[in-house]
């Protein structure tokens, strides 16, 4: 033992206090606007289907068209590997892993369309199909069969469509009320978003229903979705969707790109409106920086190239979506846009390699963080956060299981959970 150094301070200990008095506010303004992740399951991605054309086979149909197309296009797991680039060490295992997802949840988020997929339609027509929408929901939670997210995409809040929005809305949840209650997995969405104003009005509408009905205050969100220039620079220079996520009053659960209506806004040609477009990054890079700490999840937006036709045009469309679902990955955009059953597999295809490929390395590096026990890579606290973020969204989407990875790394799932939404000086680690 070396010699013992003596402490000596300089400050009276009424300096501290008085410094922590003058950051109240601000601490409880960190609080409020920036929780972190609400450290709940994120789907893969979101499918949406038109208000009339939604059934109670809707989601099997789906995972059945899915399979079909890949028997006809790629029967095997090494076709399949082929067509994608998916190497050989991880060919059969996502090849099976995707085969298990499309027979037993093909579908991890669904959207009931009565916005563009839907469009006008006499009242009488879309109130039907409205109350309809809440009774096939509620039913498919009853009996087992819905998806782990379901709700609806009304029309926004734009002067021309408002009132038909603001009625379909109301439709659909009293039709939940009635026939057993909102079901946990309820997600609503919130189309063309220009003012923050809008969704001000919103959270109106959700405050008056939870009044009327006697719920908790808060019980419903919203996700946001992104589709005009407006949305992500104001007329006053700032970001508009910063001031969104404030408006919502804590209700935004996500912020969604719109591809297509995002780029004709800012006046890309139909050729060249993609999810990979300059435009489309801008965007969505302001969108992820104006989310981050808020709990606020961000999704990508969908590709329009459809993988029908003759096998040689399949498998282009499946390396298109392929790509681009890997490339959000990459960009931590963990969510996307489904439009087709046939993007069902590369979906899949995409993420489950982008889990698989990094299981080893990132299980790795958590277990030496954990045991202190150094490396070729210097990790910070940060830096578990990400890697327990990582493999946790891997074992949400059955990409990866959780033996494999409590056996990798030594960690519960609990423990998993405490490292990627640590509480401040409450972090233990218990044995798998």
């Amino acid at each position: 033992m070396g010699q013992q150094e003596k402490v000596a301070t300089s400050l009276a200990g009424t300096v501290s206090e008085e410094i922590s008095a003058s950051l109240t506010a601000v601490d409880a303004e960190l609080a409020r606007r920036y929780p972190g992740d609400p450290g709940t399951r994120q789907p893969v991605h979101t499918v949406y289907v038109p208000g009339d054309v939604f059934t109670p086979g809707t989601l099997r149909s789906w995972g059945d068209q899915a399979l079909a197309a890949l028997d006809e296009h790629a029967p095997d797991a090494a076709s399949f590997a082929a067509v994608l680039g998916i190497p050989e060490e991880l060919a059969g295992p996502v090849h099976d892993r995707v085969r298990a997802k499309l027979e037993r949840e093909p579908v991890e988020d669904l959207r009931i369309d009565f916005e563009d997929g839907y469009g006008p339609r006499p009242d009488a027509e879309e109130d039907e199909a409205a109350a309809r929408a809440a009774r096939l929901v509620s039913e498919a939670y009853a009996n087992g069969t819905a998806a782990p997210y379901m709700g609806i995409r009304m029309k926004c809040m734009e002067a021309g469509v408002r009132d038909r929005g603001i009625r379909t809305t109301d439709v659909f949840l009293t039709g939940l009320m009635e026939v057993g209650g909102l079901p946990e997995g309820l997600v609503l969405t919130l189309p063309k978003v220009t003012y923050p104003e809008q969704v001000t009005a919103f959270v109106r509408l959700l405050e008056a229903f939870e009044k009327a009905h006697g719920l908790d205050a808060g019980r419903l969100g919203f996700e946001i979705q992104i589709e005009t220039s407006q949305s992500i620079l104001a007329a006053d220079g700032t970001a508009a969707v910063a001031r969104m996520i404030d408006a919502a009053q804590g209700r935004a659960a996500g912020l969604h790109y719109g591809t297509f209506d995002y780029s004709a806004c800012v006046g890309v040609s139909a050729a060249y409106q993609a999810s990979d477009h300059p435009a489309a990054d801008h965007a969505k890079a302001v969108m992820q920086v104006a989310a981050a700490g808020t709990g606020v999840r961000v999704s990508d937006g969908s590709t329009n190239v459809l993988p029908v036709g003759p096998t040689d045009r399949v498998h282009e469309a499946w390396r298109l979506h392929y790509g681009l679902t890997r490339r959000a990955l990459a960009r931590a955009y963990y969510q996307g846009w489904d439009m087709h059953p046939g993007h069902l597999p590369t979906r899949y295809a995409a993420v489950y390699a982008f889990y698989r490929e990094g299981l080893e390395p990132a299980a790795a590096r958590l277990a030496a963080y954990v045991a202190k026990a150094g490396g070729d890579v210097m990790d910070e606290p940060a830096t578990a956060k990400a890697l327990s973020g990582y493999l946790l969204r891997g074992i949400d989407c059955g990409a990866l299981d959780t033996a494999e990875v409590a056996r990798l790394t030594g960690l519960t799932r609990a423990d998993l959970d405490a490292f990627a939404s640590p509480r401040r000086g409450d972090l233990t680690v218990t044995a798998p």
